[in-house]
């Protein structure tokens, strides 16, 4: 390292080969005209100085989208447009041979699979002659596309669930929505359009107006997307459904678990049968009275919509528990309702175009009931409208698309007004009981509302620690609001004697109550998610008080913020044990919600020493250049003291949890069984250690002893990853391996964004080194294939 200023661990290669190395290492003969950094090659030059003039000069002739590499617009017409037609686009390097015909199956049950010329022209072309490893993720894409097909040839995908548009359906959209394409893996709307106003024509020439899908025409399919290549632990859930026809509706909506299946606990509420789709559909067509949704849209086929159905309660419910599991039914609940948790079960289905419509058509009902109501209130909006609400706003904001992103703040405000009028009646209610205890019904209603205000509330700070935006509701709001019950009570069927029990050992604690008790050291005995809910309140006191002008003489209140997380985290000793056991595979043995919780826990840790608000304001706008400049010029912030060790030990410990677990393993499961909140509350933290990393490899000033066991403990995490010439650059290893991890995986768009953003970071932490031999050894390739993104630099 220069000026010798961290002792390296003593490793296994020998140090000779890798002098040798560095001694053969090319001139680097050409500067950036634009920073100070150099490169051996003109063509890697100037790919670096597009990211200073953000120039994307390769234009693809049959869309409108660019790209700022050759290779990437050859993979972009062969991924998107394969299935267009047309004369597909060739690399300019030479070809190694003619195509390779595919060796014959060995029996009649297998497929033959082949890879085309294009694919090793694209190879070739972005490799310049050597083959790594996103190269190499190239190619196995190419097979997992084969293998898709193959498979949709031999009837093992469903083909019922589609939905399609009449001819006026899109000009009746366009006010509502404005999503390009790219975010979340969207189909490319414009050509799209184009090829189902011509099929809705027909249907709607026919006299079809109904949003049934049995007889539509159907999606074309996107390369190597599908909604059956279920995630680890998905295909689980929907296989522990039983046959929907052969259970009544009460049966269905509330049969408890097997307790002697490995998961016990609630089952997804269910559609038995087509009469009950139907009557989804009638409730849909009630609904929409100003027939503000197109004619052509579809509703999913009865097998999808039980699937959406089990992966939103499945995967995505346990991180976020305010819908009632136990009532809901899908036949009587509110049309817009089903649509919003529709929408997010079909994204952990990674079937993103249902989701995308989905989504439109609870917006859709959702707007026509906030303004056909002649005298609006927020305290006579029901409080599925909040719940809807904010499942559209957590669909768009975590997109990863900048305008979808603009739309949730819009009416960030509105849901924020709503839950303001919605307590005020939720008070009223309390007040006229007089201290009677309420009946089942009465408690669900009031625990529906207050988790839905809490998870608000969550949501809100969520927004603020990912794109700095000011918090719309404050937890002054909720000072004498119970926090939320234990799972266990909340998921426990309507007998009323167990559930009377229940309630009488539940802990009955107040926010104001705990809020007190972290300030004062003392600690509490609540439930998880009320668990969750307090370190969001610390996580914006934090906040407000480092960015307050006072801070720095206000040595009392960050003592006492202090002493506050000390006495959460002693608390997770005392939470409530949750009996309640969740299908989710992750390292932490209890709820999901205390995983959680402890991933905010280490960012609030982080917060009190970093501030890396440049960072989060240009994550707003999604452009994965300016994050990554964000990141890197944020090097400044990170200090090398005794208190940022503590925060590296929070970095440290982040990391070592997916290492430890394995790289590929967490990359593969924790879109689906994690939360989103790890790679929010992730990205600060690797931000920071990658950032003090690089200072301790580069400073002048030689490293203390606390600070060489730190590297060293970090070094070990990645030894086997590290390659000969490339240890002394662990500060780029992190963040790309952080980066590469990811968005292997994407059932939300931002982590894609976030991804490339890492990998962006890592180049500059690296000096923009040759990529191929950067990236040759820590490099997780994409083997699940969501469709391709247009607007996509990598």
């Amino acid at each position: 390292m220069p000026g010798a200023s961290v002792a390296v661990m003593p490793s296994s290669a020998a140090s000779t080969p890798a002098t040798r190395k560095a001694s053969l290492a090319p001139e680097r003969k050409y500067k950036c005209q634009f920073c100070n950094r150099a490169f051996s090659r003109s063509e890697h030059r100037s790919r670096h100085e597009r990211s200073h003039t953000k120039e994307r000069p390769f234009k693809c002739m049959k869309c409108r989208s660019t790209f700022v590499r050759r290779d990437l617009l050859l993979r972009h017409d062969r991924t998107v447009h394969a299935k267009d037609g047309g004369v597909p686009l060739h690399s300019d390097g030479k070809r190694r041979g003619g195509p390779k015909s595919a060796r014959p199956a060995s029996g009649p049950s297998k497929s033959t699979l082949a890879i085309d010329t294009s694919a090793l022209e694209q190879i070739e072309a972005s490799s310049d002659g050597i083959f790594d490893v996103e190269t190499a993720a190239m190619l196995v894409a190419d097979l997992h596309q084969k293998a898709t097909a193959a498979a949709r040839a031999n009837g093992h995908y469903d083909s019922n669930s589609s939905m399609s548009f009449s001819q006026n359906g899109s000009a009746v959209m366009e006010p509502s929505v404005t999503y390009p394409n790219g975010a979340i893996g969207l189909p490319q709307w414009e050509g799209f359009m184009a090829q189902s106003d011509a099929k809705a024509h027909s249907i709607s020439s026919a006299g079809s107006t109904s949003f049934d899908a049995q007889n539509s025409s159907q999606l074309p399919p996107r390369a190597g997307q599908n909604a059956h290549v279920m995630a680890p632990g998905l295909q689980a859930i929907i296989n522990s459904l039983p046959p929907s026809d052969t259970l009544p509706q009460q049966q269905r909506v509330h049969a408890p678990a097997d307790p002697s299946q490995p998961h016990a606990g609630f089952r997804a509420p269910q559609v038995g049968n087509d009469e009950e789709r139907n009557m989804i559909l009638d409730n849909i067509r009630s609904s929409d009275s100003a027939h503000a949704i197109p004619d052509g849209f579809r509703v999913p086929s009865l097998p999808s919509l039980n699937r959406y159905l089990a992966t939103y309660f499945g995967l995505f419910h346990h991180h976020l528990p305010f819908l009632h599991p136990a009532s809901f039914e899908p036949t009587r609940v509110s049309p817009a309702l089903l649509l919003a948790v529709l929408s997010i079960g079909a994204l952990y289905a990674f079937d993103q175009e249902q989701a995308y419509m989905l989504h439109i058509g609870c917006k859709v009902l959702v707007n026509q009931f906030l303004l056909n109501r002649e005298n609006f209130s927020s305290r006579k909006c029901p409080l599925w409208t909040m719940q809807s609400s904010l499942l559209n706003m957590i669909f768009a904001s975590w997109s990863g698309d900048p305008k979808g992103l603009e739309w949730a703040c819009s009416i960030k405000s509105l849901l924020a007004n709503m839950v303001a009028g919605n307590r005020y009646e939720f008070n009223l209610r309390q007040e006229v009981r007089e201290g009677r205890s309420p009946t089942w019904a009465e408690w669900v209603e009031d625990e529906g509302c207050r988790r839905t205000y809490y998870a608000v509330f969550i949501f809100f700070g969520l927004l603020t620690l990912t794109y700095n935006h000011t918090p719309a509701t404050s937890f002054n709001e909720f000072e004498d609001l119970l926090l939320p019950s234990t799972e266990a009570l909340w998921n426990l069927m309507a007998a009323e004697d167990a559930w009377q029990d229940h309630l009488k050992v539940s802990p009955s604690v107040t926010f104001l109550e705990a809020h007190d008790n972290l300030f004062q050291g003392e600690t509490l005995k609540y439930s998880a998610f009320a668990t969750r809910v307090m370190i969001n309140a610390l996580f914006l006191e934090v906040l407000h008080h480092k960015r307050s002008p006072e801070a720095l003489q206000d040595v009392v209140t960050e003592y006492k913020l202090r002493l506050a997380l000390e006495t959460w985290e002693k608390s997770l000793d005392l939470c409530e044990p949750e009996a309640f056991s969740v299908p989710l595979s992750a390292p932490h043995k209890g709820h999901p919600l205390i995983f959680n919780a402890k991933a905010m826990f280490r960012n609030v840790r982080a917060r009190l020493e970093v501030d890396l608000k440049t960072v989060q304001e240009a994550l707003r706008y999604h452009d994965s250049y300016e994050v990554a400049a964000a990141m890197s010029n944020a090097r400044d912030r990170v200090k090398r003291s005794s208190e940022m060790l503590k925060v590296i030990q929070e970095c440290y410990d982040c990391i070592e949890t997916a290492v430890v677990q394995g790289v590929r393993w967490v990359a593969r499961t924790s879109p689906t069984n994690w939360s989103l909140e790890h790679p929010l509350c992730g990205m600060d933290l690797m931000i920071i250690l990658s950032l003090w990393l690089y200072r301790l490899e580069h400073d002048e000033e030689s490293a203390t002893e606390e600070e060489l066991v730190m590297y060293n403990r970090v070094r070990l995490l990645f030894d086997k990853d590290l390659e000969e010439g490339y240890t002394m650059q662990l500060s780029s290893v992190v963040a790309r391996l952080w980066g590469c991890m990811l968005d292997e995986v994407v059932v939300w768009g931002i982590t894609r964004l976030m991804g490339e953003s890492f990998r962006l970071h890592a180049q500059a932490l690296v000096g923009y080194v040759d990529d191929v031999a950067a990236s040759s050894s820590v490099s997780t390739p994409s083997m699940t294939s969501q469709g391709a993104d247009e607007d996509s630099v990598y």
